[in-house]
């Protein structure tokens, strides 16, 4: 079993930038992707970004490249991702995502993932 925990959502401005962070425990030997989803208020879960263990490479939904960007540490256990120009349909609850994938990249659909956490609330106003 895998647990993960996210950090560092809160209230910014239009136009600010903020920083996730989501650290995993447990068996994380069993994956291979991580992600980032988030839900707003009337919307459908959507997955913005993905990065794979073992080459890095990363997915990102269409609508926030260029703004969205994940990083993980060198442990494989610590995935960031940095939002700059936020704007408010940026609003959402932010869910850290991991699971095993085959194909050495990593989709960005939540029946991918297997292990999530409870989320982090990013408000933009």
């Amino acid at each position: 079993h895998v647990q993960l925990v996210e950090s560092g959502g809160g209230s910014v401005q239009t136009g600010g930038s903020l920083t996730l962070a989501c650290t995993a425990s447990g068996n994380t030997a069993g994956t291979n992707c991580m992600a980032w989803f988030r839900q707003g208020a009337r919307n459908a879960r959507e997955g913005v970004a993905a990065r794979y263990a073992g080459s890095g490479g990363t997915r990102y939904l269409d609508s926030v490249k260029g703004r969205f960007a994940i990083s993980q540490d060198s442990t494989k256990t610590r995935l960031t991702m940095r939002i700059d120009s936020l704007k408010a349909e940026d609003t959402a609850i932010y869910y850290c995502a991991a699971g095993f994938q085959l194909g050495g990249r990593c989709r960005l659909g939540e029946t991918f993932y297997k292990y999530w956490g409870q989320g982090t609330q990013v408000t933009v106003s």
